[in-house]
């Protein structure tokens, strides 16, 4: 149950709220200068479009979007550290990294237009989110080479809010400094926020009685259901904030108020939807990867990056009075997507069906493994301790009703086991949710 009612208010109207036509002209000028501009400084991308035979010319309108090649993340490590870079070093004045979790990093660049630019749309995240200038935002996103930490610091900053820079971690003091402090919006992982919540009650506080009253959270896929426990658990207002490296870092699209889809900040972004295996746009509506291409980047412009997102995009206007386009929360990736037996298996369907039930802890892990030619799947599952020192026919009945709902949705069977309380690790960063042990 949300505390207290946040208010809809917009920070930038007057881009925000943009009619149509305006905004097809804003996008179509500059797209134009974006692929002028790669074309003349990124060798890659002059090589890509002089393969196709296109020159920045051949972009005439928003439609021609579809005949400019796609990037991929192998580009970016094909071009390591530097070589997809648009300005000199000189003008460079910070760089960021992915973790890098297969081979070398991805590296992305900001010059100071950048970083204004980067300020102004985590500013219009945090306030779809509810935060104001008289708020005291706890950034407790990974400060570093990781871009969550900062790239939400200087949007709270740039709307007036005090910010706590605490960074991931050292849970008990986020709790301690909360208290003292007397935070009022917290950014961070929706799981983190979850351990947040449950380490608060260790201690013997509640957030619900504290002035916490919004949240931000992002950087892994979560559902609408979790939305609702950590809502219920901290009594706050929670949006859904989605970006990534490759295209800017956090800021790229998020949810308002109304909580049906994330804006996507399409004044400086523009979003396409493509079937995962041919290639080809899809409609509105229609699942597929989130594909993007910056449209004010200086340092680090990109053309139809492919995400790897799973998401679709919403049709219609949102009650909140912002005109972006609207994109669906992302429920998993097509490269983390587990195929098990035929069946395509994201974790946030999982994840849907235990907070349905309503009778384990939001913490879960899908282990997969093959036996002969044969893949199983293997649920663990956190129950409360109630429920683990509850006879032993209660848990049998709640991992049947788990069994039952899963086979029900995913069409494939599994084997499910709840764990006692706290079995499964906790992290201040992304959720680790998958462990394949499966020789592919």
């Amino acid at each position: 149950m949300i505390k207290k009612k946040v208010e809809n208010i917009i920070w930038n109207k007057a881009r925000e709220c943009m009619e149509p036509e305006e905004k097809e002209r804003l996008q179509l000028a500059k797209l134009q200068a974006t692929v002028k501009r790669v074309y003349q400084k990124v060798p890659h991308y002059r090589r890509a479009l002089q393969e196709r035979g296109i020159g920045p010319e051949d972009i005439c309108s928003l439609a021609d979007l579809k005949q400019l090649p796609f990037t991929v993340k192998q580009d970016l490590r094909d071009n390591y550290p530097f070589g997809m870079f648009a300005v000199p070093k000189s003008e460079i004045v910070r760089i960021h990294a992915s973790s890098g979790t297969t081979g070398k990093p991805t590296v992305v660049a900001y010059t100071r237009s950048d970083l204004d630019n980067w300020a102004e749309l985590v500013a219009r995240s945090l306030v779809c989110a509810g935060a104001t200038h008289e708020d005291t935002v706890q950034v407790a996103y990974g400060y570093g080479l990781f871009t969550g930490g900062l790239g939400a610091h200087y949007g709270a900053e740039r709307i007036g809010a005090t910010v706590v820079p605490i960074s991931g971690g050292n849970t008990e003091r986020q709790v301690t400094l909360m208290q003292d402090f007397g935070v009022t919006v917290l950014a961070c992982t929706p799981s983190y926020a979850l351990h947040i919540a449950e380490v608060a009650r260790e201690m013997g506080s509640d957030l619900r009685e504290l002035p916490l009253r919004a949240g931000i959270f992002g950087a892994e896929p979560w559902s609408d259901n979790m939305r609702k426990k950590l809502e219920a658990e901290t009594g706050i207002s929670a949006v859904d904030i989605y970006g990534l490296s490759e295209v800017m870092g956090p800021g790229v699209a998020c949810q308002c108020q109304v909580k049906e889809g994330l804006h996507v900040f399409d004044d400086h972004f523009l979003v396409e939807v493509i079937d995962p295996v041919s290639g080809e746009t899809l409609q509105p509506g229609q699942e597929g990867e989130l594909v993007f291409t910056s449209l004010s980047k200086e340092a680090f412009p990109i053309i139809r990056y492919r995400t790897r997102d799973v998401s679709a995009i919403i049709e219609g206007p949102c009650p909140c009075g912002r005109t972006h386009v609207r994109i669906k929360r992302i429920c998993g990736r097509t490269d983390d997507m587990l195929i098990i037996r035929g069946v395509n298996v994201f974790p946030s369907q999982i994840e849907s069906v235990l907070l349905e039930i309503g009778e384990t802890e939001p913490h879960y892990q899908l282990i997969v493994d093959r036996h002969g030619q044969m893949d199983e799947l293997e649920v663990l599952v956190e129950v409360s301790e109630h429920m683990f020192s509850d006879k032993v026919r209660g848990l049998e009945e709640l991992e049947r009703k788990i069994h039952h709902r899963i086979v029900g949705l995913l069409g494939i069977s599994c084997k499910v086991k709840l764990v006692e309380p706290k079995t499964i690790e906790r992290t201040s960063g992304k959720a680790k949710r998958v462990i394949d042990r499966r020789k592919i």
